[in-house]
């Protein structure tokens, strides 16, 4: 796409981000790599270094890594940081022009097309910008960007579409790109006054009133635009904020994008015209509260890093992606499945497409007719005709929730390792209700107590957690705000203790209180420490403590982005943890997989669906796709 003869879109250049003073680019790369060394990384230490450099010294900083350390620093960032903190910190390492290649080519892959932002970009950018735009898209991903945008069937290449003639549209449509994509911002701000003389309305409705969609809304992007960009993205920012939900994709491109051009101006724009500050209402989101660093400069960042991913989570609908069948008969399919495995060779195709697209209670009523009309175990049958992680994942869906939980548990404690992993997840996900009821079954199953098997197989603080856990006796209600207080300022002054007594104290408190007080407690306790607790933990915690009281405060902030992480960790570099990645299909499909699923996508680029598609194979995977629902 190209302007004409558009000049810059707007007169003064305010940002909010400069370079830094004393700057160090070897010194800067030597603490980064310090900061991702060794087990886990110290995120406070990257997004200090990495928000108070300048684009232009971000590069040097990667160039210095590069030749200090023989590695890519934004492949390493990729590898260290997960969710939109990642998104966030590699976006800013991008040079500008690598920054809108990404996202217009992640606007356009895929199903679905992104028309809001290939508009919010196309239309913003000047000549030089685009140009530039233009050739980093053509480096990163070997395509040309027009011949993409084009084939979205779309009106955005407008300037160079219009040259191929003006009968591929409409000739209103034709007039409008010719005129504003081809004159100076100076001479079209004069022929918006002259023609609102003349026609006794503004361009803006005359837009509105002969061209429709995607095609309307460029042509009104490009207008307001030419008018004031800090206005155009003010009220683009607001929209990404209005109502239920943020568009954190949104927020984050336009707070990188413009924190080193005009985002003083746009912050004015946004003051004038919604009257409140941005600096509020984003910290009000509380989700992108780091957010509030690109508005005020580092002195705000402690407070803003602090809110990070803090969500209200007790106000979504967590949906499944595995229903009730319409119109079911346990008997017919008790049938069904015994024919699929009676004679030589077995239907797996019949088998999966009656487990899998079953309710749990509609499993266990074909389990009673199976043994009630055939005489027959449908376990036993279904164990000796499937094999390997087709049989694991078709018996973990016949199995109750209870019985798969209690499954789960004896897996990751039996034999010479300890899936410590699992153990966690388990526990610190499940309902008081959902693991007294694990207990019970784990109890008929293996003749002794999950507590004790616990006990036998773990020690120390870990342990402690463990079995506190295992208790079932979690609380449960609203936040109690007063005790909630009182809990942070004691979670504050442990942090000061021998490490025995601040686990100790930790302990009582995360494995006790329940997650919407611990959401509060965790609010609290960044106004009376001044830091994050997440960050605490890891920096003052170590092995499987680290990891247990890290995955609750995860579960609280976000239970269906703790699952992504861990679908994404299980599916992530060479080989698969098909037990993680079957034990959290089978026990969330009637959950919250749906959450999970919008999660992995929002958090990873790429869809769940697409991860599995390429992870996993055959009947397994054909499965494990019917489980997942569908693509994002």
């Amino acid at each position: 796409m190209t302007h004409g003869s558009r000049g810059k879109l707007y007169e003064v250049f305010r940002g909010t981000i400069a370079d830094a003073s004393d700057f160090d680019p070897t010194a800067d790369a030597e603490a980064l790599y310090n900061a991702m060394k060794g087990i886990g990384s110290d995120k406070e230490a990257i997004l200090d270094l990495v928000t108070s450099r300048s684009n232009a010294q971000r590069q040097e900083v990667i160039a210095a890594y590069k030749s200090n350390f023989g590695q890519d620093l934004i492949d390493d960032l990729k590898y260290e940081l997960t969710g939109k903190f990642e998104r966030l910190i590699v976006s800013l390492m991008r040079t500008p022009a690598y920054h809108d290649a990404k996202e217009i080519h992640d606007a356009i892959k895929g199903a679905g097309t992104n028309e809001r932002c290939l508009i919010e970009v196309l239309a913003s950018r000047n000549n030089k910008q685009i140009h530039d735009m233009v050739a980093a898209y053509k480096d990163a991903y070997g395509r040309d960007l027009e011949e993409d945008v084009i084939e979205t069937q779309t009106h955005f290449d407008h300037c160079d579409l219009y040259a191929a003639g003006e009968e591929q549209w409409g000739t209103d449509e034709a007039k409008f790109i010719m005129i504003l994509g081809n004159r100076s911002v100076t001479h079209l701000r004069m022929v918006f006054d002259e023609y609102e003389k003349i026609a006794e309305m503004s361009i803006e409705d005359s837009i509105k009133n002969e061209l429709s969609g995607d095609f309307e809304r460029l042509m009104l992007a490009v207008v307001q635009c030419i008018r004031s960009v800090p206005m155009f993205f003010a009220k683009r920012l607001y929209k990404s904020m209005k109502g239920l939900g943020t568009a954190d994709n949104t927020l984050i491109r336009i707070m990188i994008s413009r924190s080193e051009i005009d985002m003083l101006d746009i912050r004015e724009c946004f003051r004038l015209r919604y009257e409140k500050s941005l600096y509020n209402m984003i910290k009000v989101r509380k989700r992108d509260c780091i957010l509030v660093f690109f508005l005020e400069m580092f002195p705000l960042f402690t407070i803003a890093y602090k809110m990070w991913e803090l969500s209200a989570m007790t106000r979504v609908q967590l949906r499944p992606t595995v229903r009730p069948a319409p119109n079911f008969d346990p008997a017919a399919d008790a049938q069904a499945l015994r024919k699929a495995m009676k004679g030589f060779g077995t239907d797996e195709d019949a088998i999966i497409d009656i487990v899998a697209r079953r309710s749990n209670a509609q499993r266990q009523e074909i389990r009673q007719a199976f043994k009630s009309l055939l005489g027959r175990d449908l376990m036993k049958d279904l164990k000796s005709e499937l094999s390997k992680n087709l049989e694991r994942l078709i018996i973990g869906l016949m199995l109750t929730p209870a019985e798969f939980d209690a499954k789960m548990m004896r897996k990751a404690m039996e034999g010479a390792g300890t899936d410590e992993h699992a153990l966690i997840e388990i526990l610190v996900t499940r309902s008081n209700q959902e693991i007294h009821a694990m207990n019970a079954a784990y109890q008929d199953a293996y003749k002794k107590s999950l507590e004790d098997a616990v006990q036998s197989d773990t020690s120390g603080h870990f342990c402690r957690i463990l079995v506190s856990l295992v208790q079932g006796a979690r609380e449960e209600g609203p936040a109690d705000v007063e005790r909630a207080n009182a809990d942070a300022q004691e979670l504050a002054d442990a942090c000061n203790a021998d490490s025995d007594d601040m686990v100790m104290k930790f302990m009582s408190i995360l494995c006790t209180r329940s997650f919407p007080h611990l959401r509060k407690v965790f609010q609290e306790f960044v106004k009376c420490s001044n830091k994050d607790i997440e960050q605490i933990i890891k920096k003052e915690m170590s092995g499987d403590v680290k990891n247990a009281f890290y995955a609750i405060v995860c579960s609280v902030k976000n239970q269906p982005s703790y699952f992504a992480d861990r679908l994404y960790k299980a599916m992530k570099g060479l080989g698969t943890d098909d037990r993680a990645l079957i034990r959290i299909m089978v026990s969330r499909s009637e959950i919250d997989l749906f959450n999970i699923r919008k999660e992995f996508k929002e958090t990873h680029d790429d869809s769940l669906h697409e991860f599995i598609q390429g992870d996993t194979s055959g009947d397994y995977r054909k499965t494990l796709l019917i489980l997942c629902g569908g693509e994002d």
